[in-house]
C-alpha cells in the first residue's frame, strides 16, 4: 500500500521549483532527496506533511498515517525544558504522564545517558539539539518520517549514530531525507530522488549508484538533442536550396517542398527541452602562491582547552606548500583549539611551538559563519571589506548566485547556504596562499562540493581542514592528521579512522 502519492505535483515560489512531479513512497523505502540549494526539497517536504500546499497537481496520503517531520530549530519555548522534557511536550498531554517512558526509550536509542536528558536544551549542542528533534518526531510513532537536513551540525560520531539508528530502530519506516551528505545517503538510503524544475528522476539506488545513472542519462540526452538540431539545420539549409531553386524557376512544387522542410524543422526544434543544468552559483578560490616551501613548522605545540587543561602535542611537524591536510579526531579532542592557534599564529601572534613563514596570506572560513556581518549586506561587505567598485561587486556576487534581490538583503536573512556561499566568494576575493578550513561543506549542496573539491585541487592551494565530510575529505586531502591518546598522528589515510568511529563504508 502506498502511503504518499504526488501526481504532476509543481510548486512556483518567486520563480518555478519543480513541476510535473510523480513519485510514490511506499512501505519500506528510504529515499534521498537530492538539489541544489533553495531549489524546494524543503518546500516539497512541508507540502507532503500538511504544513503548506502545492502550486499544481495532488498529493495523496494513506488515510489515518502519521507523517513526522522534524524541525529544522528547536522553538524558544522549548530551550528552557530539559531534553527529556522537550521529548514529552511532543506528546499529547493527557497522556505524557503515563507514556513518560517513551521519551525515554526514543532518547535512549539515540545515545542520551540520563545526565544528558536532564541538560536544559538551550545548553545542548547543535548536534544535541538536532537529535532531540528527531527524539520528538519518533515519540510520537510515525508512519512516515521525513528529515530535512539531519546531519547538519552533527560531529561524525553523531553521524555515524544516525545511521546506525536509521539501519536499525528506523528500518522499515518509509523515510525520506533531504541531504547534501553523500557518504551518508549511501549509506542509509535505497532510492534517489533528483528534485529538478522539469524532468525529476527517481531511480530505486543509493545516492552515488543513482548520481551515475542519472549522469549518463543526461549524457545520453545532450547526444540526442545534438544529433536532432543538427538534423533540423540541415533540413532548414536543404530547405533554402529548395526556396531559391524554386524562385528561380518558378516551380511552385519546390516552394511548397521547401515549406514541407522548415516546418519539420520547426517541430524537431520545439520538441527539444531545455537540458537541466544546476544553477547553484559558480564557487571558485584563488592561489596567489608563495616561494616558501614550507608554511607552517610545529615543534612540541601543546594545544589545549581554554582552562589551560593538555588535549595533544604535535611533536614535530611541517606544512608543505601543496599539503592539502585533514584534521582528524574525535568530538572534543582539540581540533577547533588547534585551528584557533595556527589562525592566531599567523595573524601575527606570538604562539609557542607555532612557525608560519611570512608571506602567509590566510584564508578562514569558519563553520559559524562568525566573519559575517548579519547586518550588511553582500553588496556591502564585498564592496567595503575588498575595496572593489559597485559594478565589479556585483558581478562577482552574480557569478556566485546571488540575485538582484538576495545582494540587498541584510546577510543575516539569507539562508545558511547562500551565507557559506558569500564567504567562499570572500575568501577568493583575499586571494590567500593558505586555507584553514573549519567544515567548508556545512550547508553547500553537491554541486557546490563537487565545485569546491575541484577549485582545492585544481589550484594546488594549500590547507589545513576540519570536515564531517567523509566524501569530501577522501576525495581533498593528501595527508591525514589523527588526534589520538593526546598526540598528533600521521596515517596514510582516513579510513584507518572513520573505522575507529564504527564506519567501515
Amino acid at each position: 500500500m502506498s502511503l504518499i502519492i504526488l501526481q504532476n505535483a509543481g510548486i512556483t515560489a518567486s520563480a518555478l521549483l519543480f513541476e510535473g512531479l510523480n513519485f510514490t513512497l511506499n512501505p519500506g523505502d528510504c529515499v534521498g532527496l537530492v538539489a541544489g540549494n533553495g531549489r524546494g526539497k524543503s518546500t516539497l517536504m512541508r507540502a507532503i506533511a500538511g504544513e503548506g500546499e502545492l502550486t499544481s497537481g495532488a498529493i495523496t496520503r494513506s488515510r489515518g498515517g502519521r507523517i513526522g517531520m522534524m524541525e529544522q530549530m528547536a522553538p524558544d519555548r522549548l530551550l528552557g525544558l530539559s531534553m527529556r522534557d522537550a521529548v514529552l511536550d511532543a506528546l499529547p498531554s493527557d497522556i505524557r504522564e503515563i507514556e513518560g517512558w517513551r521519551a525515554d526509550v526514543a532518547l535512549d536509542g539515540l545515545g542520551a545517558d540520563d545526565a544528558f536528558k536532564a541538560r536544559l536544551v538551550g545548553e545542548l549542542s547543535g548536534g544535541w539539539q538536532r537529535l532531540t528533534l528527531l527524539a520528538r518526531v519518533w515519540v510520537r510513532d510515525p508512519d512516515v518520517l521525513l528529515l530535512d537536513e539531519p546531519t547538519n551540525h552533527l560531529d561524525l560520531e553523531k553521524i555515524l549514530m544516525l545511521e546506525s539508528w536509521l539501519q536499525n530502530t528506523a528500518r522499515g519506516t518509509p523515510t525520506i531525507i533531504a541531504s547534501h551528505d553523500r557518504a551518508f545517503l549511501d549509506a542509509v538510503t535505497s532510492r534517489t530522488l533528483f528534485l529538478r524544475p522539469r524532468g525529476s528522476m527517481d531511480f530505486a539506488l543509493p545516492y552515488s549508484k543513482a548520481r551515475a545513472a542519472l549522469d549518463e542519462m543526461d549524457v545520453a540526452a545532450a547526444r540526442q538533442q545534438e544529433n536532432e538540431l543538427k538534423q533540423a539545420k540541415k533540413l532548414r539549409q536543404q530547405a533554402a536550396k529548395l526556396t531559391n531553386i524554386g524562385i528561380n524557376s518558378g516551380s511552385d512544387l519546390l516552394t511548397i517542398k521547401a515549406k514541407q522542410l522548415k516546418d519539420r524543422a520547426s517541430r524537431i526544434e520545439d520538441a527539444q527541452r531545455e537540458l537541466h543544468k544546476e544553477r547553484s552559483g559558480a564557487i571558485r578560490l584563488d592561489n596567489r602562491g608563495t616561494a616558501a616551501k614550507v608554511l607552517v613548522g610545529l615543534d612540541g605545540t601543546v594545544v589545549t582547552t581554554p582552562s589551560g587543561e593538555r588535549l595533544f602535542s604535535t611533536g614535530k611537524q611541517f606544512i608543505f606548500q601543496g599539503d592539502r591536510i585533514a584534521l582528524l579526531g574525535a568530538n572534543g579532542t582539540g581540533k577547533s583549539q588547534f585551528i584557533g592557534m595556527l589562525r592566531r599564529a599567523i595573524g601575527g601572534e606570538v604562539v609557542d611551538g607555532i612557525k608560519p613563514t611570512p608571506t602567509i596570506v590566510l584564508g578562514y572560513a569558519d563553520q559559524n559563519l562568525d566573519t559575517l556581518p548579519e547586518r550588511e549586506t553582500p553588496l556591502h561587505f564585498i564592496t567595503t571589506r575588498h575595496h572593489v567598485g559597485d559594478q565589479r561587486a556585483r558581478a562577482s556576487l552574480a557569478d556566485a548566485g546571488f540575485s538582484m534581490e538576495q545582494i540587498t538583503t541584510p546577510i543575516g536573512k539569507l539562508s545558511f547556504g547562500q551565507r557559506s556561499r558569500l564567504g567562499l566568494l570572500d575568501l577568493r576575493l583575499l586571494s590567500p596562499n593558505f586555507y584553514l578550513l573549519d567544515e567548508p561543506t556545512n550547508h553547500i549542496d553537491i554541486p557546490g562540493q563537487e565545485a569546491l573539491e575541484s577549485e582545492i585541487i585544481e589550484h594546488e592551494a594549500s590547507c589545513v581542514l576540519v570536515s564531517h565530510d567523509r566524501q569530501f575529505v577522501r576525495n581533498v586531502c593528501n595527508r591525514f592528521w589523527v588526534v589520538e591518546k593526546g598526540r598528533l598522528v600521521e596515517q596514510d589515510d582516513a579510513d584507518a579512522f572513520f573505522g575507529s568511529l564504527g564506519y567501515d563504508g
